[in-house]
């Protein structure tokens, strides 16, 4: 049985990590609220921007871009992995670790090239002994649209160059504070999947000055803005898993704190029974 003097250091040591987590629980949730609120504003326009570039590709087969015609044969495939710089936030970092080592297992290694945004997966390829592209960090929880076209212009560099055959991003979706998903989306080519299975009349287009310049013009921000839609999605989503771990481990030190404080009592009352037993004896041995 540990003394009263080493329940009550530990007591205290569990008390300030507790004033710890809470404070870190309160920032994640301010910012979680701002991080949400951009996220969820940035989605609804790159899905719809997305959905009418492929139907216009579709209308007019005969402005066809490189960005929407796959390769002959895929050799190699870049993958740009989005995770966070610090830890903390639950299984946030582990899941997108794992999705990560799931499509390079099978692989050989000349045939994958990562293009990584976070220190957590950047530590983590280390472990595996592999080296990536090009990295970035500092920015995982607060990113801006300047880093996503950093990404999107050098990995669609690297597909126009025929580097790589296809594009895959590796983020975390965000559903909520309690609910995070990992996804594993492509990219590039860009899917014309969607135009080619409309039914009925064809929409016609008209387009100024031609249906080529529009494309071209607008397939650069539809990836920068694909890019910056899941960095700001794992932006939210690493706040809501920190939020909610810190949430986690400050009610386990409040639990915790609870059963010291009762182990400190009994052993406090033992100390005291022990002293009076003492007394009485020593008077009793007096008379």
């Amino acid at each position: 049985m540990p003394s009263a003097r080493e329940i009550n250091r530990r007591i205290k040591s569990v008390t300030n990590t507790q004033q710890i987590t809470k404070a870190m629980k309160m920032v994640s949730s301010v910012r979680l609220r701002r991080a949400q609120d951009r996220a969820l504003a940035t989605a609804p326009y790159t899905e719809k921007m997305e959905g009418m570039l492929q139907r216009l590709s579709a209308a007019s087969p005969d402005a066809g871009n490189p960005l929407f015609t796959p390769h002959d044969e895929v050799k190699k495939t870049c993958y740009i992995v989005i995770g966070s710089d610090k830890g903390l936030a639950g299984a946030f970092n582990s899941n997108v670790n794992k999705a990560m080592v799931s499509v390079l297992k099978d692989k050989p290694r000349d045939a994958s090239m990562l293009l990584v945004a976070g220190r957590k997966p950047i530590e983590y390829l280390k472990h595996l002994h592999l080296v990536p592209e090009k990295k970035w960090s500092g920015f995982s929880d607060k990113p801006q649209f300047s880093h996503a076209q950093q990404i999107a212009h050098l990995a669609a560099q690297k597909f126009l160059a025929g580097e790589v055959d296809e594009v895959y991003v590796i983020y975390t979706h965000f559903k909520s504070a309690l609910s995070q998903d990992t996804k594993i989306v492509k990219m590039l080519p860009i899917s014309q999947q969607e135009g080619q299975q409309e039914s009925g009349p064809r929409e016609e287009y008209l387009f100024a000055p031609d249906a080529k310049l529009v494309l071209d013009a607008l397939l650069p921000q539809y990836l920068d803005l694909f890019i910056y839609n899941s960095l700001l999605q794992s932006a939210a989503s690493e706040l809501g898993a920190r939020m909610t771990a810190m949430t986690s481990a400050t009610d386990n030190a409040g639990e915790l704190i609870d059963k010291l404080t009762v182990t400190y009592n009994k052993v406090r009352q033992a100390g005291i029974t022990n002293e009076l037993t003492e007394i009485v004896s020593g008077a009793n041995a007096l008379q």
